[in-house]
Parts: structure tokens; sequence; C-alpha cells
């Protein structure tokens, strides 16, 4: 019999669900035809797929070939199919046995010499590969990537001629075998360099121990951005499985994966001209943006106010649901977009507003126009609203100061994040309103305090909720069951921009 069946694996978000080649030859004249919703480098692989087969000295049936890539409803893109078509066609010609390849899977990229290329979304086809039970031929460029994946068994090869030769036993593929000793870890900046700033530290620091959403703001130069970029350094590293989450979601971005950043949570740093598409992601194709980029790590948003509002107005829905759902005619595709935002915005146009010795150029009317970029609900959405005002010159200049590093204050993160997992099993950020309400058992003077509190100020219910949550994280630092009446006065003290002034 004529005909053949191979396994490959397609490309939809961070999926890969599984595509069945099936190649038959029958009585005809010579042709080569794709079906199965392929699109134009699918259909330009019968000339690939045609010249490797020749240069490898394989015999091209002179017959009619018809290849289905199943289910047919699917869209097929990328020369990811290149090697499991070839295959197919020499086990339909006979050239190649047929029984081995039901427990195969094959992807990659060929070249018109019969050479493997490397191709995109390798990592979450391992993934799905060894759900199956099934062993994967990956191209050697794609070997470090798929080498993530432990549970699958995985070849790397170079050239058709080496996958035929393992199909047929006659020369074995060595397996992929992931060494995290190999890996060179980069060096993290350490919150111990910060002089000054206690009071935007500790925000930090409590923004890491329940992963919440901070915006610092403040005049040029006072040490925003520099900041933000020490919270990886104190943030729990990711477990496996957020590991290869994170891996999988920059193998099909079209990123080149780095190996060594295994293990670290992503700090993504966007720059405020970002389009929407270029945040949330999209395209005909659609690709994972900035926010999915950034899934279980940080984004953080220097300049706030200087993005387009409608750009920001996109963050909303990510923020509570943690995924984005980007739709097109043919289908809709949802990305994981679960990460903390940290944000960064000066006080006015100039910067200076409230600056202890330089005037601020700007009028009542610009400074009021420029705050106003960011829309309620937005900030509504940050826990915490920290000052960082302008260091006196003897900070800067002294060299000692007690500071604390990076691996100081993420012990006592560890502790605190232990202290929820074992009390709610998931971390305060992921606490529903009543899941809050229960953990933060209030007594008559801190429910005084807060019911003031809120009719002062006109707190959202959204914003009541993110001041118990950071009550709550304040406690758990402290090692503390209950919250207080002092837990409440300090999470108070980090809605400064719900006031209707600020300095």
């Amino acid at each position: 019999m004529s005909l053949s069946i191979v396994y490959s694996r397609a490309r939809v978000g961070v999926s890969s669900p599984l595509v069945t080649v099936e190649t038959h030859i029958s009585n005809g004249l010579p042709s080569l035809s794709i079906v199965g919703l392929p699109e134009t480098a699918v259909k330009e692989s019968k000339d690939r797929v045609r010249s490797a087969l020749i240069n490898s000295g394989f015999d091209f049936p002179t017959r009619r070939v018809t290849i289905n890539l199943a289910p047919a409803d699917l869209p097929k893109e990328g020369g990811r199919y290149d090697l499991a078509i070839a295959l197919g066609i020499l086990a339909a010609s006979h050239q190649l046995p047929m029984e081995p390849l039901d427990k195969r899977e094959f992807i990659g990229e060929l070249a018109l010499t019969g050479e493997l290329r490397g191709v995109q979304g390798c990592l979450p086809a391992a993934m799905a590969c060894g759900k199956e039970g099934r062993t994967l031929y990956v191209p050697t460029a794609n070997c470090e990537e798929a080498s993530l994946c432990k549970t699958t068994r995985m070849l790397a090869a170079r050239h058709l001629l080496d996958v035929c030769s393992d199909i047929k036993e006659q020369a074995k593929l060595s397996e992929i075998v992931f060494d995290e000793q190999c890996i060179t870890r980069k060096p993290t900046a350490d919150l111990s360099e910060v002089k000054g700033q206690f009071l935007a530290r500790r925000a930090l620091e409590i923004a890491a121990a329940a992963g919440l959403n901070l915006l610092f703001y403040g005049p040029p130069g006072t040490g925003k951005s520099m900041l933000a970029s020490r919270l990886p350094g104190i943030l729990p590293g990711l477990t496996e499985a957020e590991s290869l989450e994170v891996a999988a979601i920059h193998s099909i971005s079209g990123r080149a994966l780095d190996i060594s950043t295994w293990g670290q949570r992503p700090f993504r740093t966007p720059h405020h001209t970002a389009s929407a598409v270029a945040l949330v992601g999209g395209g005909s194709s659609p690709k994972p943006g900035e926010i999915t980029l950034a899934h279980n790590g940080v984004l953080f948003l220097d300049e706030l106010p200087e993005y387009s509002r409608k750009v920001l107005e996109v963050l909303r829905e990510p923020l509570e649901s943690g995924q984005i759902s980007i739709s097109r005619a043919a289908s809709q595709i949802t990305f994981p977009a679960r990460f903390q935002l940290i944000a960064a915005m000066n006080p006015c146009p100039c910067g200076y507003h409230g600056h202890p010795s330089i005037e601020c150029t700007d009028t009542p009317l610009q400074v009021a126009k420029y705050r106003q970029k960011l829309s309620g609900p937005l900030l509504d959405r940050f826990d915490l609203h920290v000052e960082v005002p302008a260091q006196s010159g003897d900070v800067l200049v002294r060299k000692t100061l007690n500071t604390e590093s990076s691996e100081t204050v993420k012990a006592r993160v560890l502790k605190a994040r232990e202290m929820q997992y074992q009390r709610s099993g998931k971390a305060n950020r992921e606490l529903s309103g009543s899941e809050l309400e229960e953990v933060c058992q209030l007594n008559e003077q801190s429910r005084a305090l807060l019911e003031g509190a809120m009719n002062r100020l006109g707190l959202s219910a959204r914003a009541f909720h993110r001041v118990l949550r950071v009550a709550r994280t304040i406690a758990d630092l402290q090692q503390v069951d209950k919250v207080s009446t002092q837990h409440i006065t300090e999470a108070l003290g980090y809605r400064k921009l719900d006031r209707r002034t600020t300095s």
C-alpha cells in the first residue's frame, strides 16, 4: 500500500497540537499536492522536499503524490513540516520502513541539500510530544532549547540522512540531555547599590513579597528605574513548570532563547513609543506581546504618562485576568499574561513639581493634564503608589550606608511567601475579595480607621481590597498572623495618588 502516516506538531499560540501528515502515492501524471489549509511557506515545501530527497540520494516518485495535513481546518504555517513530509514520501514509496514512525514525531525545515534548519516553537512541541509518549526528532539548531523539556525523549539531527539512518537502526542518534550545570548565570543588579530611598526600598520589598503592582513617582534621577531593575533580584525563583512556561513563550516569539536566564523571572522594559499590538500581542498570525513575554515576571513601564492612553488602557483586563485573548476571523488565541506591573513617572511634564531646590516651570493646569493621562481605573490597579523624592548631597556622596543586600531582603520575601502558601495555598495577589477579607480579620479600631480613610480619600472597592492586600503582606513580612492598625496605617500611606493633591 502506497500510504504512510507521519506525525508532526503545529504552532498555535503557546500550544502545539498534533498534525498527522498523510502521504498517498497513486498512478497518474507526476505531481505533488499539499492539502489541509497550508499557507504559502507550507505550499513551498514541496520544492524544498523534492530537492532535499534527490540531493540526499533518494528517488523521488514519478507518480501522483498527495499529502494531507490533518486536521484540515487547522491553519498550517512555516517550514516545520518539511521533515515529516519528506519521511512520509520515503515511507509511502517503500524507501523507509513504516512501522517505526508510529512512535515518533518530527519537526524541522529542510535545506535543498537535505540539511535540517531550526524552527520556532520547538519547546511547546517537545512538551506536547512527551505527553503522548512519543520520541521527538528536532534539528540540531533547536537542541539547546528542546533540552529544557526533561520529560520527553528527543533526538537531534543535522541532516535528513541522519534521521533515516536512525529509523533504519543503521546509526543511532544521541539523545538530548539537559545539563543545568553548564548554564552560565549573568550577575543581577543588587539592591545594596541604591543609596537612601528607604521608603521606596520598603515598598519594593512589600511588592516582591506578594507580587503586587507598584508605581514610583518623583523627580528625574532619584532612582526610580534603578529600584525597579533590582526587583528581580529579590523575587523568588521560578519553579520548573513556570520556567518551562516562560521558555515556551520565548520559543514561539521568534526571539532567540537565552539559556542563561533559565529559572529567572523575566524583566521586560518596553519603550514608551510601543503600540498596543507590541504590548499585548497581535498581527495577522498572532504573536505574543510584551505582557506575555513578562509572564511569571515583571513588566516595567518607565515614563508611564508618556505612553498613549489607549495603549495603557489595554493593560486593565490582563492585569485582572492574567491572560490576553486575541480574536481573528478564523480563530481566537489566548496568551498567558500573569505579570507584576512596576511603573515610574515624573510628577509633572518638567519633572520638578515639589522638588526642594529646583523650581517647577509648569502651570497647575499642565500638571493636572499630565496626571490625567493616567485613568482612575488604571491607578486603582496599582497596589502601592510611592514617592521617590530627591536625595540630599550627603546621602549620595557618603561611601557607606547601612543598606541591605538583595539576598538579605530576598530571605524575608521568601519567608513571607511561605507563610502565604501555608495559609491560603497561593500568594496574596491571587486572593479573591472574600478570601482577602477572611485572612484580614480587623478589630474595631482598624475597621474604623479604614472606613474613615475610604470616605476621606474616596477609595473604590478595588482600592479597598488593595489596601487590605498590602496590609496582609506587611503582616506576613513581620511573620504576624493578624492584621493590626499599624499594618493598615502603613498600607494607607502607600495610596498617595488617591489624594486630590500630592507633593
